[in-house]
């Protein structure tokens, strides 16, 4: 604002994920997750819309391919992202009358240091990331597409090859999903 004088678009984007099985969690897990994941998006929408609503521009959420479907020992980021979706979902009509954009932006794996963050918001910089690097999407071409949404005021964005087939699975085939969830807490508890 001090700068340029007005704010067109808002990217709402606080978040890190706890990790774990249901119970080796707490409810204060839950609790901090959504504090940053939930609450910090709101505070953003909150402290930018009087601005945004001016100039008739955009908010832009960051969600996740999470928020489509959620996989074992994520329950806390999957249900803050779950979260996020009918957020979107909910105030997209109603801003949408004074003239203001919401754009859910879902990634996959995008390269962050988002998984090199612990359950309690500590940075661990050398920890190894334990996702192939063959499923990670390159920053620089995930904020281009994000930001392409954003400014053609597209509803939802889903960004990553694999965040697409996820969704796609979510919507016309879920039991294929909660198949590949079943297997996956399966090997988890052997």
């Amino acid at each position: 604002m001090r700068h340029w004088g007005k704010l067109d678009v808002a990217i709402a984007n606080a978040g890190f994920g706890v990790v774990g099985t249901l119970k080796k969690l707490s409810l204060e897990d839950y609790r901090r997750q959504f504090e940053t994941n939930v609450f910090g998006v709101l505070r953003t929408i909150y402290a930018a819309l009087p601005e945004i609503e001016k100039t008739k521009g955009s908010i832009a959420i960051m969600g996740s391919i999470s928020g489509w479907g959620a996989a074992p020992a994520t329950s806390p980021y999957a249900m803050s992202k779950f979260a996020l979706r009918a957020l979107a979902n909910c105030i997209t009509p109603e801003l949408q009358r004074s003239g203001v954009k919401v754009t859910l932006i879902s990634p996959g794996f995008v390269a962050s240091n988002i998984r090199r963050v612990d359950n309690r918001g500590g940075f661990h910089p050398r920890a190894r990331d334990p996702v192939p690097a063959w499923l990670v999407m390159d920053t620089g071409k995930a904020a281009r597409q994000m930001l392409r949404a954003i400014a053609r005021g597209q509803r939802e964005v889903i960004i990553t090859g694999h965040g697409k087939i996820l969704v796609a699975l979510e919507r016309f085939a879920p039991w294929i999903n909660r198949a590949i969830g079943r297997r996956m807490a399966a090997k988890a508890g052997s």
